[in-house]
Protein backbone atom coordinates (compact mmCIF):
# COMPACT_ATOMS: atom_id res chain seq x y z
CA UNK A 1 0.00 0.00 0.00
CA UNK A 2 1.33 3.41 -0.97
CA UNK A 3 1.85 5.93 1.88
CA UNK A 4 -0.62 8.78 2.16
CA UNK A 5 0.33 11.70 -0.05
CA UNK A 6 1.85 14.68 1.71
CA UNK A 7 1.03 18.33 1.26
CA UNK A 8 3.78 20.24 -0.50
CA UNK A 9 6.21 21.67 2.06
CA UNK A 10 3.96 20.86 5.01
CA UNK A 11 6.51 20.38 7.85
CA UNK A 12 4.02 18.39 9.90
CA UNK A 13 3.22 15.91 7.12
CA UNK A 14 5.79 13.10 6.89
CA UNK A 15 5.85 9.39 6.37
CA UNK A 16 6.66 7.39 9.49
CA UNK A 17 7.66 4.28 7.54
CA UNK A 18 10.95 3.52 9.28
CA UNK A 19 12.97 0.34 8.93
CA UNK A 20 14.86 -1.14 11.84
CA UNK A 21 18.47 -0.09 12.36
CA UNK A 22 20.37 -0.89 9.15
CA UNK A 23 23.62 -1.56 11.03
CA UNK A 24 24.22 -4.72 13.11
CA UNK A 25 26.43 -2.95 15.68
CA UNK A 26 28.48 0.17 16.53
CA UNK A 27 26.04 2.71 15.11
CA UNK A 28 22.48 3.56 14.11
CA UNK A 29 21.07 4.21 10.65
CA UNK A 30 17.34 4.97 10.47
CA UNK A 31 15.65 4.81 7.06
CA UNK A 32 12.48 6.72 6.08
CA UNK A 33 11.43 5.50 2.64
CA UNK A 34 9.00 8.32 1.74
CA UNK A 35 9.97 11.32 3.83
CA UNK A 36 8.99 13.48 0.84
CA UNK A 37 6.24 12.47 -1.59
CA UNK A 38 6.97 11.86 -5.27
CA UNK A 39 5.34 15.19 -6.17
CA UNK A 40 7.42 17.11 -3.64
CA UNK A 41 10.59 15.29 -4.65
CA UNK A 42 10.17 16.08 -8.34
CA UNK A 43 9.56 19.77 -7.66
CA UNK A 44 12.47 20.04 -5.22
CA UNK A 45 14.84 18.17 -7.54
CA UNK A 46 14.17 20.57 -10.40
CA UNK A 47 14.46 23.63 -8.15
CA UNK A 48 17.72 22.46 -6.60
CA UNK A 49 19.25 21.49 -9.93
CA UNK A 50 18.58 24.94 -11.41
CA UNK A 51 18.99 27.21 -8.36
CA UNK A 52 21.94 25.78 -6.40
CA UNK A 53 25.42 27.21 -7.02
CA UNK A 54 26.97 23.90 -8.13
CA UNK A 55 30.72 23.58 -8.55
CA UNK A 56 33.16 20.81 -9.43
CA UNK A 57 36.00 21.03 -6.91
CA UNK A 58 39.56 19.72 -7.15
CA UNK A 59 41.05 17.44 -4.51
CA UNK A 60 44.36 15.74 -3.74
CA UNK A 61 44.49 12.01 -4.52
CA UNK A 62 47.77 10.21 -3.84
CA UNK A 63 49.66 13.46 -4.35
CA UNK A 64 47.88 14.42 -7.57
CA UNK A 65 45.16 17.01 -8.06
CA UNK A 66 42.01 15.48 -9.55
CA UNK A 67 38.45 16.65 -10.08
CA UNK A 68 35.85 15.50 -7.56
CA UNK A 69 33.60 13.01 -9.44
CA UNK A 70 30.38 14.93 -8.75
CA UNK A 71 29.22 18.53 -8.30
CA UNK A 72 28.96 19.98 -4.79
CA UNK A 73 27.72 23.03 -2.91
CA UNK A 74 27.79 24.24 0.72
CA UNK A 75 24.92 26.22 2.28
CA UNK A 76 24.31 27.27 5.86
CA UNK A 77 24.35 29.77 8.68
CA UNK A 78 26.79 32.66 8.61
CA UNK A 79 30.40 31.89 9.59
CA UNK A 80 29.88 28.13 9.22
CA UNK A 81 33.15 27.03 7.60
CA UNK A 82 33.67 23.49 6.34
CA UNK A 83 36.68 21.65 4.94
CA UNK A 84 37.03 18.05 3.82
CA UNK A 85 39.61 16.17 1.72
CA UNK A 86 41.62 19.38 1.58
CA UNK A 87 38.74 21.32 0.02
CA UNK A 88 37.67 24.62 1.58
CA UNK A 89 33.98 24.86 0.76
CA UNK A 90 32.56 28.27 -0.15
CA UNK A 91 29.55 29.07 2.02
CA UNK A 92 26.30 30.11 0.35
CA UNK A 93 23.29 31.58 2.23
CA UNK A 94 20.22 29.41 2.74
CA UNK A 95 17.66 29.35 -0.07
CA UNK A 96 13.92 29.25 0.62
CA UNK A 97 13.65 25.60 -0.47
CA UNK A 98 16.61 24.52 1.67
CA UNK A 99 15.11 26.19 4.72
CA UNK A 100 11.78 24.44 4.16
CA UNK A 101 13.53 21.07 3.82
CA UNK A 102 15.61 21.79 6.90
CA UNK A 103 12.52 22.72 8.92
CA UNK A 104 10.78 19.45 8.14
CA UNK A 105 13.83 17.39 9.14
CA UNK A 106 14.32 19.45 12.31
CA UNK A 107 10.66 19.01 13.26
CA UNK A 108 11.10 15.27 12.94
CA UNK A 109 14.46 14.94 14.71
CA UNK A 110 14.11 17.77 17.29
CA UNK A 111 17.62 18.85 16.27
CA UNK A 112 19.04 22.06 14.84
CA UNK A 113 21.16 21.77 11.70
CA UNK A 114 23.51 24.64 10.88
CA UNK A 115 24.50 23.69 7.33
CA UNK A 116 24.03 21.31 4.42
CA UNK A 117 26.46 19.76 1.95
CA UNK A 118 24.79 19.09 -1.40
CA UNK A 119 26.03 16.56 -3.96
CA UNK A 120 24.84 16.39 -7.57
CA UNK A 121 25.49 13.01 -9.19
CA UNK A 122 24.98 13.75 -12.88
CA UNK A 123 24.87 10.07 -13.90
CA UNK A 124 26.32 6.72 -12.87
CA UNK A 125 29.87 7.89 -13.58
CA UNK A 126 29.68 10.27 -10.61
CA UNK A 127 30.42 8.71 -7.23
CA UNK A 128 31.90 9.13 -3.76
CA UNK A 129 34.54 6.79 -2.33
CA UNK A 130 34.73 5.18 1.09
CA UNK A 131 34.86 7.79 3.85
CA UNK A 132 33.55 8.78 7.27
CA UNK A 133 32.02 12.13 8.20
CA UNK A 134 34.15 12.46 11.32
CA UNK A 135 35.65 15.96 11.04
CA UNK A 136 36.40 17.64 14.38
CA UNK A 137 33.79 20.36 13.78
CA UNK A 138 31.08 17.67 13.93
CA UNK A 139 32.25 16.53 17.40
CA UNK A 140 31.42 13.15 18.94
CA UNK A 141 28.53 11.01 17.64
CA UNK A 142 27.08 13.51 15.15
CA UNK A 143 23.62 13.09 13.66
CA UNK A 144 23.73 13.51 9.88
CA UNK A 145 20.48 13.68 7.93
CA UNK A 146 20.93 12.49 4.35
CA UNK A 147 18.13 13.16 1.87
CA UNK A 148 17.85 11.83 -1.72
CA UNK A 149 16.04 13.20 -4.77
CA UNK A 150 16.12 11.72 -8.26
CA UNK A 151 17.61 8.46 -9.49
CA UNK A 152 18.02 5.47 -7.19
CA UNK A 153 21.64 4.84 -6.14
CA UNK A 154 23.27 2.08 -4.10
CA UNK A 155 24.53 3.29 -0.69
CA UNK A 156 27.06 1.04 1.02
CA UNK A 157 28.45 0.82 4.57
CA UNK A 158 31.46 -1.17 5.74
CA UNK A 159 32.90 -1.56 9.23
CA UNK A 160 36.37 -0.05 9.60
CA UNK A 161 37.60 -3.04 11.62
CA UNK A 162 36.13 -5.68 9.31
CA UNK A 163 35.74 -4.75 5.63
CA UNK A 164 33.80 -7.97 5.05
CA UNK A 165 31.03 -6.61 7.27
CA UNK A 166 29.02 -4.65 4.69
CA UNK A 167 25.49 -3.31 4.58
CA UNK A 168 23.84 -1.64 1.59
CA UNK A 169 20.56 0.02 0.69
CA UNK A 170 18.99 1.49 -2.44
CA UNK A 171 18.48 5.21 -1.91
CA UNK A 172 15.18 6.06 -3.58
CA UNK A 173 13.53 9.35 -4.47
CA UNK A 174 12.39 11.23 -1.34
CA UNK A 175 14.18 8.91 1.10
CA UNK A 176 15.70 10.21 4.34
CA UNK A 177 18.48 8.45 6.23
CA UNK A 178 19.56 9.45 9.73
CA UNK A 179 23.10 8.38 10.63
CA UNK A 180 23.39 8.48 14.42
CA UNK A 181 25.34 7.30 17.43
CA UNK A 182 28.79 5.83 16.72
CA UNK A 183 28.15 5.39 12.98
CA UNK A 184 30.79 7.90 11.84
CA UNK A 185 33.42 6.37 14.14
CA UNK A 186 33.05 2.74 13.06
CA UNK A 187 31.46 2.74 9.60
CA UNK A 188 32.61 4.10 6.25
CA UNK A 189 30.08 4.77 3.50
CA UNK A 190 30.20 5.23 -0.28
CA UNK A 191 28.17 5.67 -3.46
CA UNK A 192 29.84 3.42 -6.08
CA UNK A 193 29.83 4.09 -9.80
CA UNK A 194 27.11 2.50 -11.92
CA UNK A 195 27.81 2.30 -15.66
CA UNK A 196 24.20 1.36 -16.42
CA UNK A 197 22.75 4.52 -14.85
CA UNK A 198 22.18 7.64 -16.95
CA UNK A 199 19.79 9.63 -14.72
CA UNK A 200 20.88 12.24 -12.11
CA UNK A 201 20.50 12.28 -8.34
CA UNK A 202 20.77 15.10 -5.78
CA UNK A 203 21.80 14.37 -2.19
CA UNK A 204 21.59 16.74 0.79
CA UNK A 205 23.47 15.97 4.01
CA UNK A 206 22.41 18.24 6.86
CA UNK A 207 24.99 18.68 9.64
CA UNK A 208 25.51 20.60 12.87
CA UNK A 209 28.86 22.36 13.04
CA UNK A 210 30.34 23.76 16.24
Amino acid sequence: MRPKQQNLFDPNSISNLMQENLLPKDGEVEVYASFFSSEESLLLFENLRSQINWKQENMKFYGKEVKVPRLTAWYGDELMKYKYSGIDMKLNPWTADLLKIKQRIENHTSLNFTSVLLNYYRDGNDSVGWHRDNEKVLRVNPVIASLSFGATRKFKFRHIQDHKLVRSIDLTDGMLILMKGETQHYWEHSIPKSSALSKPRINLTFRTLY
